[in-house]
C-alpha cells in the first residue's frame, strides 16, 4: 500500500469510465442487439452481457455470438461502433455514490478526471450528455474547479492501460501529485496502471466483475459504492 493509501493524504481522484464512473452496459448492449438483430444473430439479454461491458467491442461480439467466424466477429464489429454512436448516452447513468463523491470532492475543492481506453469520439459525448464537463450543484460553497479537468481517452496517448502512460497525462492536467490520487478502476489492467504510475489503486466493486478473480490484483484500497471515498479524503 502507498503512503498516500495508508495515511489518508489526497489531492486528486482519477476514474476509469465504464464500470467505475458511468453504467454504459445498457448503451453497449442496445448496439450490440442492434447490430446482431441486423445480421440476422439471436438477441442478448443485458443481464448476460453487462459482465463483459468494460472489455471492447470484440469482447461483446465474441460473447453475445459464440462460434462465429473472424469476418463475421469484425462485421459484427463495426456494426456495434455504428449503432453506439448513435445510442451513446441514451441509456448510461451514473452509479449509486457517484454523484454524492463528486459533491464530496467538489466540496473540498479536489479536482478529478477521467482515464479511459475508450475512444475520445465515444467518451466526450457520453460526458457531456451526462452533465460531467459542466459545474455540478453542490450544497456547500465551491471551493475549486469540480467538473471534470482531465478527459484522457484511448486515442489520447500512444499506450493504453496498463501502461502509467494516461494516468501520467491526467495527473500534470489535473495539477496533482501521482503519489496523492486515487485511481478508481474495475479491471486488471486500471489496477496495474495505477500502480505503475505510483497512485494509490482503487477497486470498484460495483463495477463489471462478476466473480473475477482479484486475489492477485495490485489493489490497496477496495469499495462496495463510489461514496465510500469520502471517508478517506484527508
Amino acid at each position: 500500500m502507498t503512503d498516500a493509501a495508508a495515511h489518508g493524504v489526497l489531492s486528486g481522484v482519477l476514474f476509469d469510465l465504464d464500470g467505475t464512473l458511468v453504467d454504459t452496459a445498457p448503451d453497449l448492449v442496445a448496439a450490440l442487439n442492434l447490430s446482431l438483430h441486423e445480421h440476422g444473430f439471436a438477441k442478448v439479454s443485458l443481464a448476460q452481457m453487462r459482465h463483459v461491458a468494460s472489455h471492447g467491442s470484440m469482447a461483446l461480439v465474441r460473447a453475445g455470438a459464440p462460434g462465429i467466424t473472424d469476418a463475421e466477429a469484425l462485421m459484427l464489429q463495426q456494426a456495434l461502433l455504428r449503432h453506439y454512436h448513435q445510442v451513446n448516452g441514451n441509456h448510461a447513468t451514473l452509479f449509486d455514490g457517484v454523484a454524492a463523491l463528486l459533491d464530496g470532492l467538489a466540496a473540498k475543492g479536489i479536482p478529478w478526471g477521467i482515464v479511459t481506453n475508450k475512444a475520445a469520439r465515444y467518451a466526450r459525448p457520453l460526458i457531456n450528455k451526462l452533465g460531467l464537463t459542466s459545474a455540478r450543484t453542490v450544497s456547500r460553497a465551491n471551493k475549486g474547479n469540480y467538473f471534470c479537468q482531465s478527459l484522457i481517452s484511448g486515442d489520447s496517448v500512444t499506450r493504453g492501460k496498463p501502461d502509467a502512460a494516461p494516468l501520467l497525462l491526467a495527473a500534470s492536467q489535473i495539477g496533482c501529485m501521482p503519489s496523492r490520487i486515487f485511481y478508481l478502476g474495475d479491471a486488471r489492467r486500471d489496477m496495474e496502471s495505477a500502480r505503475a504510475a505510483g497512485m494509490v489503486s482503487v477497486l470498484a466493486s460495483w463495477g463489471y466483475l462478476d466473480g473475477d478473480e482479484v486475489t492477485n490484483w495490485p489493489v490497496d484500497l477496495r469499495l462496495e459504492r463510489a461514496d465510500e471515498l469520502l471517508s478517506h479524503l484527508a
